[in-house]
């Protein structure tokens, strides 16, 4: 006997909502092994990462903490998987995020020391232009000469990286900074700082554009024509292309909203947990929001979950290498092996596992 896949006659939906509970417990146990390894106690390891930041000694400061990681990756999400759906495929929008957050500084900075209550809104609709545009090169660039738009949005991560450290080292660098690279830092520049609304809430005005955007992205998905469109596109493309639905349009649309996004995300944290423009600014939130969007099951709700949950491994992944040693690396690990298990699971969501005997050989 042996085992095979059988295709199923249609998705199974309770696979669907299964898998990403299936691929969690799975990484915890092949986390505890890598953390064993390493020479680490893997239960205190996984608790540490899951439990300490919620109720250890120190949970009052890591909650809030919660948001402040967790608001980024939810609004890059949940742009990113209006273009999953409708299978446009955006990996770029780490590079996205950068360019908003240059964007929404640089109307800081150019305002600086200007006291007024429109700069702020200035730098949030900066962030998102600067974003919008960032994404729209690939979407250009696919609808008129048929390029690649997952290696182009890619590519353009790097360009982006690029600008950032011309930026700090350059035309944003702090006059008063003595030589140090990096700009001036906005958390000491109120009319640009993106503080608690709420003080030691963790809840700022990035959680609040997070939180309107799952409403929004559930809106659009369930209620709206547009919705229809991007879901038909994604799950049969001829149907899509019958019913009048336009590819370059849906590509525009979803690279153009999850660069918005994108854009955002940067603006937000550049001004307000970050504070400055610095060769260091970006930490991957735009590559780990695609374990969100697809740990969420590209649903907006089930993304803002996933964005807690990652958000939750972040902050206990700092908690373990502080109090017990775990290199940076094995965290980063951990949190990659989500992603390779859930799409390992997620076959079961089509396939069934099946013995059948062996075949007979000559």
């Amino acid at each position: 006997m042996r085992l095979h896949l059988e295709k199923r006659p249609q998705p199974s939906r309770r696979w669907t909502y299964l898998s990403p509970l299936l691929a969690v417990v799975i990484t915890m146990l092949a986390g505890g092994a890598l953390f064993a390894l390493l020479g680490k106690n893997p239960v205190e390891a996984i608790s540490t990462i899951f439990w300490e930041p919620l109720f250890g000694e120190f949970a009052f400061y890591y909650r809030p903490q919660l948001l402040i990681k967790g608001a980024p990756l939810i609004l890059i999400a949940i742009g990113l998987s209006l273009g999953f759906r409708a299978g446009v495929w955006n990996i770029g929008a780490e590079g996205q995020y950068i360019v908003g957050a240059l964007s929404g500084a640089g109307v800081a900075l150019a305002f600086y020391p200007l006291d007024a209550w429109f700069v702020f809104p200035l730098m949030i609709m900066a962030g998102a232009l600067g974003g919008w545009a960032w994404g729209m090169i690939p979407a250009l660039l696919k609808l008129r000469f048929g390029t690649n738009e997952i290696l182009v949005s890619l590519m353009l991560v790097y360009v982006a990286e690029q600008l950032l450290a011309a930026m700090a080292l350059g035309p944003m660098k702090n006059p008063d900074g003595m030589g140090f690279p990096g700009s001036r830092n906005l958390q000491e520049y109120p009319a640009a700082h993106n503080a608690d609304l709420i003080a030691g809430s963790g809840l700022h005005w990035g959680v609040v554009a997070a939180t309107v955007a799952v409403i929004l992205a559930y809106i659009l998905l369930g209620r709206h024509v547009l919705g229809y469109q991007i879901r038909l596109s994604g799950e049969a493309p001829r149907a899509a292309r019958f019913a009048g639905v336009s590819p370059g349009r849906l590509i525009l649309f979803c690279l153009g909203a999850s660069g918005a996004l994108a854009g955002l995300a940067g603006m937000f944290e550049i001004s307000g947990p970050a504070g400055q423009v610095s060769i260091d600014f970006n930490v991957g939130y735009g590559f780990t929001a695609i374990i969100v969007a697809f740990l969420g099951r590209l649903h907006p709700v089930g993304i803002a979950l996933a964005g807690l949950l990652m958000a939750l491994t972040y902050i206990g992944g700092e908690i373990a290498q502080g109090n017990l040693g775990l290199p940076a690396a094995a965290i980063q690990m951990f949190q990659g092996m989500l992603l390779f298990f859930l799409l390992a699971v997620d076959v079961l969501t089509n396939y069934r596992l099946r013995l059948a005997p062996r075949p007979e050989t000559a």
